[in-house]
């Protein structure tokens, strides 16, 4: 017997090796084996057994061990991980690693033991935990059992230790309760997790919204229905979307099914995660980039022993080994963070849409500004669309959003000319109705260029071709690209001229500005310098107490917060991003528009949102104006299409860096007539665009360059680009080469 084993190492395709006789535990698909590569021992993914080895090749190796009896990767997900290695042309190895949990200290020590050079990450610390068995009928019981069992019917399960805390004599009651068969007692990884760190109380659902109704009557029959299905549940902001999420997860759980739900950010979002423990209690899985190795490989346990059904999380959550997966749910499916810009650059979205359609599972994308590309899933009626065009709770409307044209505005008192005489008015009459306020701008940092007065200098990196963006609470100048900074000493590094000019706005001089201009007020900021995970939802809770006034934000501020006193939003700069030299910087603008919009008025007062603009005639301000996501998606589509831009073709971003300009240059040259000289027109026409220096020329002391490759046909397109691959072993070595299929990032 032969088996292929996917292996990390660049490679695109499995390696094959033998199965010797007297091995002693065999390998299944999805069980990790030690196999030899080269003169050292990997750990690698078994895929599939076979009884030919391959042509042509005279000596196979044998597998050394196998750590596995069962696959550590379901079948179902082992099948899907394959396919997204081959889609974006990612090592298969790389692609393996996305699925796989971190060692236990024992797996750890048995795989060192016979290869010492590797370094391996492992987890081991257990802890007694107790859950309540559903199904055993509950005798008379007094005193502490009682209680305990009551507590954890409505908590969920929960650690021992945890139950001492609050009764004395826990132990003996939970020895008595299982004793009478109600509960039961294992060993889990003690989860550190923030998100699990204090119980929530249970709901019930309350009474839907007749949209609401239809949406969830339509998900549920499908759930009902053998084979995949796919929904867009677009619904305008406030709309709901959430409940209609849970009511799906309800129903895939009573038909004994697993639920995956991916959101943008996880570290934003604890009022969602809450929500659903409010809801299904612990029994969920929460994966995110900021949990421990031991919380991650708790999670992952809890799955794959079948111990919950329900994961939530960010993209990464993608590859969580949910069983018996029937329903997956992309929150906020238009976000650009679901693309994963290094190593593996894949999509969440769209993979979740291939996994789900693979498991037979029912796929539901949410959002109140749907992408071009998952409307136009809609227009083929690849999708169905299902509505939700008016708000959850009857007394919140939609708010009112007026545009004021900075070209013509009078100043606000502050002198700023970045803030208006309307907004500042606005904000006046907001805080004296005790209500609160979003300031939203998109640009961290007091102020996002240093420029001399006396020569013209601009500030700028020395590894990237950006300007510094100055931070005045830090005293630093810091590139937000490589993270570069040093000391701000207010002289001119080419001239040591003093006269320093602080051009453009940033957070942290807008919240500065407001502060002055509104004293009595009380202000906070949310950005990636002050608040992260955690920390971020500190300053959200504050603003949920009204022990804030004024938050000041970047796009932070505008990812799904339910805060119903914020009555007036205002966008500082609404254009900022409309010049970047990007195909999707219209779409990108409007959908943050629409978002950050959608933050005020969603108690019982309407809301108000003004947009300071310099370009009021814009198809994406005008659009956002009327809430006209209909409209909006209408234009952009017949502008894509007659561009043949995605999602009327298909692309792929040759990206090739170096440390020095010439080199890069050559090379990227080498690839585009290699491309050129490839298209295969029997299959279709590629179109090769390029080379051209990159937007952004260069980045952590790297030169970039980049190809576009771009096809109405998948096929010939991959073709295409497995011919640069290829090519790409001919080049001299300092040479580095990315191949990102369907790229969301121009830059």
């Amino acid at each position: 017997m032969f088996i292929e084993v996917a292996v990390p190492a660049p490679l695109t395709h499995a390696l094959t090796y033998s199965v010797p006789p007297l091995l002693g535990v065999k390998p299944v698909p999805g069980s990790r084996v030690l196999v030899e590569l080269g003169r050292r021992k990997v750990l690698g993914l078994a895929l599939q057994l076979t009884e030919r080895a391959p042509a042509g090749v005279e000596r196979i190796k044998d597998i050394v061990d196998v750590l596995d009896a069962e696959p550590i990767v379901p079948p179902e997900l082992l099948r899907f991980l394959v396919e997204l290695s081959g889609y974006y042309l990612a090592p298969m190895g790389e692609v393996m690693k996305l699925a796989l949990p971190v060692l236990s200290k024992g797996e750890a020590a048995r795989v060192t033991e016979q290869e010492p050079r590797l370094q391996l990450k492992s987890v081991g610390k257990r802890v007694q935990y107790v859950e309540v068995i559903p199904e055993a009928e509950t005798p008379e019981l007094k005193g502490q059992a009682s209680e305990i069992l009551s507590h954890l019917r409505e908590r969920g399960a929960m650690p021992v230790a945890r139950l001492e805390e609050q009764w004395k004599n826990a132990r003996p009651a939970v020895s008595r309760l299982r004793q009478l068969g109600l509960v039961r007692v294992e060993d889990r990884e003690l989860p550190r997790d923030p998100f699990f760190r204090e119980p929530i109380p249970r709901d019930q659902a309350p009474p839907p919204t007749e949209p609401q109704r239809a949406a969830m009557d339509t998900i549920a029959a499908a759930l009902r229905t053998p084979g995949p299905s796919g929904f867009l549940l677009h619904g305008v902001t406030g709309s709901g979307k959430t409940e209609v999420y849970l009511n799906a997860i309800a129903e895939a759980l009573a038909l004994e099914r697993g639920a995956l739900v991916l959101v943008p950010e996880i570290a934003l979002t604890p009022q969602l995660v809450a929500r659903f423990r409010a809801r299904f209690g612990d029994g969920l899985a929460v994966l995110h980039s900021g949990l421990s190795q031991g919380d991650r490989r708790m999670m992952w346990d809890l799955l794959w022993q079948r111990q919950v059904r329900v994961a939530i999380g960010a993209r990464s959550a993608l590859f969580a080994p949910v069983p018996d997966l029937g329903l997956l749910i992309v929150d906020e499916e238009h976000d650009s963070s679901f693309k994963q810009e290094e190593g593996v650059r894949y999509n969440a979205r769209d993979m979740a849409i291939l996994r789900g359609h693979r498991a037979g599972a029912v796929c539901v994308l949410g959002s109140a500004t749907p992408s071009l590309e998952t409307e136009h899933l809609v227009r083929e009626r690849r999708i169905t669309r299902l509505r939700l065009p008016g708000r959850a709770r009857a007394a919140s409307i939609l708010p009112r959003v007026e545009v004021i044209d900075m070209r013509k505005a009078e100043r606000s008192p502050c002198g700023d000319p970045r803030l208006s005489l309307p907004l500042h008015q606005a904000i006046e009459e907001t805080l004296a109705r005790r209500e609160q306020v979003i300031l939203f701008l998109n640009r961290r940092g007091f102020a996002p260029s240093v420029v001399c007065e006396s020569c013209g200098t601009i500030s700028m990196c020395p590894l990237c071709s950006v300007p510094l963006t100055y931070h005045r609470t830090t005293g630093l100048v810091r590139c937000h690209y490589c993270d570069h900074q040093r000391r701000f000493d207010g002289k001119c590094r080419r001239c040591r001229s003093t006269q320093l000019s602080l051009e453009g706005l940033g957070t942290e001089r807008l919240e500065d500005t407001i502060q002055q201009v509104f004293p009595a007020a009380r202000v906070a900021r949310l950005d990636r310098d002050v608040a992260s995970g955690s920390k971020a939802e500190a300053i959200l809770d504050q603003v949920r107490a009204h022990e804030v006034d004024i938050l000041i934000g970047t796009q932070m501020v505008a990812k799904g917060h339910d805060i119903p006193r914020v009555t007036l939003v205002g966008v500082i700069n609404a254009d900022g991003a409309l010049s970047m030299p990007d195909l999707r910087a219209t779409e990108r603008t409007f959908q943050l528009l629409v978002q950050v919009a959608g933050r005020a008025g969603r108690g019982e007062v309407q809301g108000r949102v003004l947009l300071q603009t310099r370009d009021p005639s814009n198809p994406a301000i005008v659009s956002a104006t009327r809430h006209d996501v209909d409209g909006f998606l209408e234009r952009e589509l017949m502008a894509r299409s007659e561009l043949a831009y995605p999602p009327f073709s298909r692309m792929v971003m040759v990206r090739i860096d170096a440390p020095d300009e010439p080199r890069c240059r050559h090379a990227a040259t080498q690839l585009a007539a290699a491309a050129r000289a490839s298209t295969p027109v029997h299959i279709g026409e590629v179109e090769v665009l390029g080379p051209a220096p990159a937007p952004i020329a260069r980045l952590r002391a790297r030169y970039r360059f980049q190809i576009l490759l771009k096809s109405r046909e998948r096929r010939p397109l991959r073709y295409v680009a497995q011919v640069i691959l290829d090519a790409e072993h001919k080049l001299p070595q300092g040479l580095r080469v990315v191949v990102d299929v369907d790229p969301i990032s121009m830059l």
